[in-house]
């Protein structure tokens, strides 16, 4: 059974950082990938960005592109989203995915497994 728990989130003033933390449990293969995705009330689960859990590559989404960084920490199982220059628009919940086939996808359909979400606040 995989499990997905995310941790980090917060509340933040405009220009500041946070980092996001997954940890993904009982993936048995090491051909993955684990995104970060995040919605606001009304509107559906955007793509923030992505990483292949065994080569590393990432993929961004255009409105974080230079301002977030995903990295994973292959010892721990663990996935994270260094966010800087937060801008107000960036609050929403941040939900953390893992896709359990190799390949970098933005579509949220392509994603297995889901933790319960950690919300982000960026205040003005």
């Amino acid at each position: 059974q995989v499990q997905v728990v995310e941790s980090g989130g917060g509340l933040v003033q405009a220009g500041g950082s946070l980092r996001l933390s997954c940890a993904a449990s009982g993936v048995t293969s090491s051909a993955f990938a684990m995104g970060w995705f995040r919605q606001t009330p009304g509107k559906e689960r955007a793509f923030v960005a992505a990483i292949n859990w065994s080569s590393g590559s990432t993929h961004y989404a255009d409105s974080v592109k230079g301002r977030f960084t995903i990295s994973r920490d292959i010892t721990k199982n663990t996935v994270h989203l260094q966010m800087n220059s937060l801008k107000p628009e960036d609050t929403a919940v941040y939900y953390c995915a893992v896709r359990a086939t190799y390949g970098l996808s933005d579509n949220r359909h392509d994603y297995d497994y889901w933790g319960q979400g950690t919300p982000v606040t960026v205040s003005s």
